[in-house]
């Protein structure tokens, strides 16, 4: 897909692309605004489990846009629906993380346990502590299976990039020895599973973000069209090496070029 006018479906970062920690991006209420004006159905798709889908939605209501949690899914959900393809309901599983992790595996049915586990489910965590650290390296040298929420090693903030998931990640690895599993962004199960939550086709699907070994990688991957923000990550030379079908500078001049192309009718 080359034009903005075949898009039915949207897949859209959040850090870095809709707001910077809690500094929303200019136009954000307008962007969503057009998006209900048209129809067309979108998924929030975040690497970021710090927070629950309801925490981001009212997160999102602060910043003048309304969003469902229905409509946001975050890595630790991906990582606990991951999960149920492989264990049962009742799998004990250990959190090296933030307490949105642990809320998303429980939901799943997955009992949260510092022994005897079968998973090791790893992301950021505010509170990290050398306890959590050497629980969590015990539990992988014992042959606990390592999975990651995502491999990010930073996150976008207003203070600058902040230390993220594949941080601590990288951590538990070098320590325990062990290769994680990445769950959240670039892998497609990010992507397989928002689409199916909206009945979307990746021919007419695309994914906006800001960080190119993740949201332009994982588009990708997973066949859908790919549209990078330069709020975030990754400059334009990354975005152009990395093959990026659309580049912009910020949602606003996304609005702006894709109002464009349906005036017109041809290809943006």
């Amino acid at each position: 897909m080359n034009s903005l006018t075949k898009i039915t479906h949207l897949i859209l970062d959040m850090d870095g692309v809709l707001c910077r920690g809690s500094e929303p991006m200019p136009r954000l209420r307008e962007f969503f605004d057009f998006l209900r004006e048209r129809s067309i159905p979108f998924m929030l798709v975040t690497n970021n489990a710090t927070r629950t889908p309801s925490e981001r939605a009212e997160q999102l209501a602060g910043m003048g846009a309304l969003i469902s949690p229905a409509e946001i899914l975050v890595s630790g959900r991906a990582a606990a629906l991951y999960l149920r393809r492989d264990y049962p309901a009742g799998t004990r599983v250990h959190v090296f993380g933030m307490a949105a992790l642990g809320q998303a595996l429980e939901e799943e049915g997955f009992i949260l346990a510092d022994d005897d586990v079968e998973v090791v489910v790893a992301g950021v965590d505010h509170d990290v502590s050398f306890e959590k650290i050497k629980r969590a390296v015990r539990l992988l040298r014992g042959g606990a299976r390592f999975i990651a929420t995502n491999l990010d090693p930073n996150i976008p903030s207003e203070e600058g990039f902040l230390p993220g998931s594949g941080a601590m990640v990288a951590m538990l690895a070098a320590a325990s020895e062990t290769r994680p599993t990445g769950v959240g962004k670039p892998e497609p199960i990010m992507y397989e599973l928002a689409m199916a939550q909206m009945g979307a086709r990746p021919e007419t699907t695309a994914a906006v973000g800001d960080r190119v070994a993740t949201d332009i990688v994982g588009g990708k991957r997973a066949g859908i069209t790919t549209i990078c923000v330069l709020t975030g990550a990754s400059d334009r030379a990354e975005a152009e090496a990395a093959g990026a079908d659309f580049i912009f500078d910020d949602i606003g001049h996304l609005l702006d070029a894709w109002r464009a192309a349906l005036a017109e009718g041809d290809p943006a």
